[in-house]
């Protein structure tokens, strides 16, 4: 197999109030730049699409199952244990292959500093040739795990692929 020529990029908000209008989403954006930044370095092309969507799990499943052909698939929002976190509970099942190495590195990591950290249920994993992380909502939140997730991801994409760079 080999890389696409253009990665294909989801980036999904889930947030009732930003899908409302209650607030502008600040987490997606910040995923997108660093995703430009990660496929920059790695020297990829990639087109992004953005959505944002309530909290509602018949909404996020129908987004994951539009798009057959995205190969990478970045959440936030929703992997808290509150009611109307559900981002977690929709994509685990759909995983093929699950990545919970750096999810638990992440959450170790910043839960030392703030224990809240630990709560996240964020998972990491890929559904066919997706890659796909969900991460919690906040800002913050995205950038302590986004300055993760980039120090892997061309590795992984190459894992995925079957190429072996090592």
């Amino acid at each position: 197999m080999t890389l696409p020529e253009k990665f294909k990029v989801h980036v999904i908000t889930l947030s009732d109030r930003a899908h409302s209008g209650v607030y502008s989403d600040l987490s997606g954006p910040a995923v997108v730049k660093y995703v430009k930044y990660a496929m920059a370095a790695a020297g990829w092309e990639c087109e992004i699409k953005t959505t944002i969507l309530p909290d509602d799990a018949v909404a996020l499943l129908a987004a994951l199952k539009e798009a057959p052909v995205t190969d990478l698939i970045i959440t936030t929002g929703g992997t808290g244990i509150g009611p109307r976190d559900i981002t977690t509970d929709v994509v685990r099942p759909l995983l093929t292959k699950e990545m919970p190495g750096i999810m638990e590195q992440i959450r170790v990591k910043y839960g030392t500093k703030n224990p809240k950290a630990l709560l996240s249920r964020a998972v990491a994993g890929a559904i066919g040739t997706t890659l796909i992380y969900t991460l919690p909502g906040s800002v913050k939140a995205v950038h302590e795990y986004m300055a993760e997730i980039v120090k892997t991801l061309e590795h992984t994409f190459y894992m995925l692929y079957g190429i072996d760079r090592h």
